[in-house]
């Protein structure tokens, strides 16, 4: 049960660090947080200069702005004017100081190319636990998944599952639960795979959860979590460590002193570590690479409908249809793919933890 805590806290403690690497600082570290969105205009429609003023809109600028982190929780617009929900900047430089992105200038702040806050008398990068976007977003899919499996665990309590189906919440889980533990008696072996099925189900369920959440386009939903690349760092690291501080002598003997022919054991062990410390990697990147380009298509396509909009009523109208009906497919696949990376994450962590635990015949 306390894992989604656990686990919660090295990521919280990760994303607010305040110089993690968003997913729209890959592409454009002054857009992505730039500080006029820490103020959101009033409309995300750039207008020209030119005597129509004909807008133009600027769809990598509405791209990365709902994809990136944000020292505020933009919700919608109401008559022109944002709703958002202020969240606290904290620093630490020379004292504590909290405040809203908003008054940033009145507390001798101000934020530098990368949207991120410094000092604005020496512009030095204060030590800054924000609670940002991301950060809320992580915390509440956190408490609410505890929520989740503290009911489902109450429901067990309360009855005995070999007497009486389980309904509700319960009825909704036990199919996760036991898919995670199957696969981990198949992939650890018998043995071992129960001091590991804990830590399989809570990641499982915990990207899950959260690839869901990042799907829904209204609070508390909308944040890209799983598709920011520290997040599935920590997340890869986690796999990392549980692997290799746990890994049988066959495992690291297998590394360092592998049974091959003597002109190849200067090399395999090389081959060996570099495989090891590319696993990471790969679970890393496959978790957000995925999650990250499914947002920007859904994105790019519903800006299709504001593109054409002023090329008529005929050509508007038919690629608005066209653009929905894409949407709403899209909408479908990537709910798929949500649920596909949270079982690959879990498999190939669940292969790993397994390639280590091999004992010695």
């Amino acid at each position: 049960m306390i894992g989604p805590m656990l686990i919660s806290l090295v990521l919280l403690a990760t994303t607010a660090g305040g110089d993690t690497l968003s997913s729209a600082s890959l592409r454009d570290p002054v857009r992505a947080n730039a500080p006029e969105r820490v103020s959101p205009p009033t409309s995300s429609v750039i207008l020209s200069d030119s005597e129509e003023s004909e807008e133009n809109i600027d769809i990598a600028s509405i791209i990365f702005e709902h994809i990136g982190d944000e020292y505020e929780w933009h919700i919608t617009q109401w008559k022109g004017k944002p709703i958002a929900i202020p969240l606290p900047c904290i620093v630490i430089d020379n004292g504590v100081h909290v405040f809203t992105a908003h008054h940033a200038a009145e507390n001798g702040y101000a934020f530098n190319e990368n949207g991120k806050l410094i000092n604005a008398a020496s512009g030095e990068r204060p030590l800054d636990l924000s609670i940002t976007k991301n950060v809320l977003a992580l915390m509440m899919s956190s408490l609410l998944l505890l929520v989740i499996i503290l009911l489902t665990a109450r429901w067990y309590r309360e009855h005995d599952a070999l007497e009486e189906a389980p309904t509700g919440l319960a009825a909704a889980m036990e199919p996760l639960v036991m898919m995670v533990h199957n696969m981990a008696r198949e992939n650890i072996g018998e043995a071992d795979y129960r001091k590991y099925s804990p830590y399989l189900c809570m990641a499982f369920l915990w990207i899950l959860f959260n690839n869901f959440l990042g799907i829904l386009p209204f609070f508390p939903g909308g944040a890209n979590l799983t598709g920011n690349i520290a997040i599935t760092l920590v997340l890869a690291l986690c796999t990392f460590f549980t692997v290799n501080l746990t890994g049988t002598r066959h495992y690291y003997k297998d590394i360092f002193a592998p049974d091959v022919p003597v002109f190849l054991k200067p090399i395999m062990p090389v081959i060996e570590v570099f495989s090891a410390l590319m696993k990471p990697v790969s679970l890393t990147i496959r978790l957000f690479a995925n999650m990250l380009a499914g947002h920007i298509m859904i994105l790019s396509m519903v800006c299709i409908i504001f593109i054409v909009a002023k090329y008529g009523p005929l050509l508007s109208g038919g690629m608005t249809v066209i653009s929905v009906l894409f949407g709403v497919f899209l909408d479908a696949l990537e709910c798929l793919v949500a649920f596909i990376q949270a079982y690959v994450f879990t498999m190939l962590s669940s292969i790993y933890i397994g390639l280590a635990r091999v004992h010695e015949e």
